[in-house]
């Protein structure tokens, strides 16, 4: 009845094992028992986000398979949204990715026993995103493999997007850029001929940029990086506005709520400033982050202000400033695999740009003395300076017996040799056309 669900709500707080037996008790009360489908659709929600709050995994496991035969009893619509957004509770769970793929696994089973393909496949793309979290990259694969050939002969295109854009992420993730363009073709193609939501559009957008920055085209990629950002505004709750309204319902997952868009919307617009900081334009940041109600809006969130830091960093071009920020900002900077990767790249080329202004007075200098000057270990520099003479930055070798760097002047191109090769091919020439013309005297 409605004044236990009320009075399960008041001790959620207070007692959430007594809101748990009431919530239970309305949940699998038998057919006979006055409470209605949308009470127990109410306690199963309220059970979910209860045990989501109490960071507890196996219960929310337990109750999402205890659930099946009321959601057997309900619309397959309404079962569907319903698994679904018990399955994205596990979202708010530390630690709750693996009984998320165990309890999305019993699902898709109990999907396709029940022959709700629609639901299976639903479960089943969730499934690909949950391997491609915990770094399951044969499994994704292979469920990927059979489930595109499904939706191929149902045309299902709004599927394909999505499934095709998992298939570009995960392999983007195991570093096969052409396999992953290939398939971000793919999920575009699908995507031209149906209407494409904007969130989905921004994870397009979002996953274009990636890789054009992963293929060194920075200003490609902040065109994308912007147009996800903007795609996204219109979905991030205002400033002011009660969050706790927007989810009310309870029904909303957690993969498309507000609170994961703007996240989202964080996300590209930190990759916007990394790529201003990769094209060497560090300047450009400031004027980007006082223009625009939305770049405004994460000016003050360490994320942006590790970028800032790093950006003031490569302008001075001083090491030790970049070192101190990717200490300093080491969660915000690392955590992120494309921001990571890249100011590693960012690193070395502001270490062989520092040691090219420290040896160039030098004809022959102590490798210590330089380590000395740049504040780094002699095992760091002698690795950077004997990849550098590789690599053709300089010329020079190391002398490795008395710990020096001898550097050596910039070879010259001498014309000669180019001359004299060209002299022997033009007498070549004359001779075997001599020869032609006495064979036939």
């Amino acid at each position: 009845m409605a004044s236990q669900l009320e009075q399960a709500q008041r001790l959620a707080k207070e007692a959430p094992q007594q809101a748990i037996e009431l919530y239970s008790s309305v949940l699998f009360a038998d057919s006979a028992s006055s409470f209605t489908v949308a009470d127990r659709e109410v306690a199963l929600l309220s059970l979910a986000a209860l045990f989501e709050r109490m960071q507890d995994a196996a219960a929310l496991t337990k109750l999402i398979n205890g659930s099946q035969g009321y959601l057997t009893a309900v619309s397959k619509a309404k079962s569907s949204k319903l698994i679904r957004t018990l399955v994205d509770r596990f979202n708010g769970i530390e630690g709750g990715l693996q009984p998320q793929i165990a309890t999305c696994q019993g699902m898709v089973e109990w999907a396709r026993g029940e022959n709700r393909e629609y639901l299976r496949q639903a479960l089943e793309t969730r499934l690909i995103s949950l391997y491609l979290d915990n770094r399951m990259y044969t499994e994704a694969l292979a469920l990927i493999s059979l489930l595109l050939s499904e939706l191929k002969k149902l045309d299902d295109k709004m599927q394909l997007v999505e499934v095709h854009l998992l298939e570009s992420r995960v392999y983007m993730a195991i570093k096969n850029l052409p396999k992953s363009r290939a398939a971000l073709t793919s999920a575009r193609t699908a995507a031209n001929s149906i209407y494409t939501p904007p969130p989905l559009q921004a994870h397009l957008d979002l996953q274009s940029g990636t890789l054009h920055a992963d293929e060194g085209d920075f200003k490609t990629a902040y065109s994308y990086f912007f147009e996800t950002m903007e795609g996204l505004a219109v979905y991030v709750t205002p400033k002011g506005t009660d969050e706790n309204a927007t989810s009310a319902a309870g029904d909303m997952s957690s993969a498309s709520s507000p609170a994961t868009y703007e996240q989202r919307q964080l996300q590209a617009f930190a990759y916007m400033l990394l790529c201003k900081i990769m094209i060497q334009q560090p300047d450009d940041i400031t004027a980007l982050l006082a223009t625009g109600k939305t770049a405004s809006k994460f000016r003050d969130h360490r994320a942006v202000a590790a970028l800032q830091a790093v950006a003031k960093a490569q302008k001075q071009r001083s090491l030790a400033d970049f070192e101190r920020v990717l200490s300093e900002y080491r969660d915000e900077l690392q955590n992120d695999e494309l921001i990571r990767n890249h100011l590693t790249a960012l690193y070395d080329t502001l270490l062989e740009q520092n040691l090219v202004r420290l040896i160039e007075p030098y004809s022959r200098v102590e490798i210590a003395h330089i380590a000395k000057l740049i504040s780094l270990p002699i095992r760091v520099v002698e690795n950077k300076l004997s990849q550098m003479i590789l690599d053709k930055v300089f010329y020079g070798i190391l002398d490795q017996g008395n710990g020096c760097l001898v550097i050596f002047p910039e070879a010259k191109h001498d014309s000669t040799y180019d001359a004299t090769l060209d002299t022997i091919k033009n007498l070549s020439n004359v001779v075997e056309s001599l020869y032609v013309k006495a064979a036939t005297l």
